[in-house]
């Protein structure tokens, strides 16, 4: 599990919604490409997360990190609506931020709340709740979190983009 650290300088403070198209590309060759979007605080909110995150990986031509990538954005987004409220009965902001770098997507989501994402044990084999990050973590080369300046934090997970190499074996077990 990674510590508030690194890839900070990626996320500063999200625009506003009113500020950003809904897909942003950078035009240097080599810089990375960031596509941005505020969710409502709401059940919609995965919805909408899921859905621009396969519209954002196709214009990427990134179709082979798709599964991977929904399940932690549905994941990170999961969290962010359901533990993220610092008052359950206003609406928040949620922000999704993918990142395409030279070898890695970054998958970020932005909420109100300070508190730390921890990893939960889960009470029951059969308990629907606790695992999320989990997921995450073993499906993400690395992630972490990071504090937001006045409030809040930006949970995040990389992902290699390169397509996964078969082993010599059966042909069947992916190399990460």
């Amino acid at each position: 599990m990674s510590s508030p650290a690194h890839p900070a300088a990626l996320f500063g403070p999200p625009a506003r919604s009113e500020d950003l198209p809904p897909l942003l590309a950078a035009p240097a060759r080599r810089a990375p490409r960031t596509a941005a979007l505020c969710l409502s605080g709401t059940g919609r909110g995965s919805a909408q997360a899921r859905a621009f995150t396969e519209h954002t990986l196709g214009h990427w031509r990134l179709d082979h990190c798709r599964d991977d990538a929904l399940s932690i954005v549905s994941e990170l987004v999961a969290n962010a609506l359901t533990h993220a409220r610092p008052d359950p009965a206003a609406e928040h902001e949620v922000w999704l931020r993918l990142t395409l770098r030279t070898s890695h997507l970054v998958c970020a989501v932005s909420d109100p709340d300070s508190a730390v994402p921890t990893c939960r044990p889960a009470s029951d084999d059969l308990d629907e709740n606790g695992r999320g990050l989990r997921i995450v973590d073993a499906l993400s080369e690395h992630w972490g979190w990071t504090r937001r300046a006045l409030m809040g934090k930006t949970v995040w997970a990389m992902l290699p983009t390169r397509r996964r190499i078969l082993d010599g074996g059966d042909g069947d077990s992916p190399k990460r």
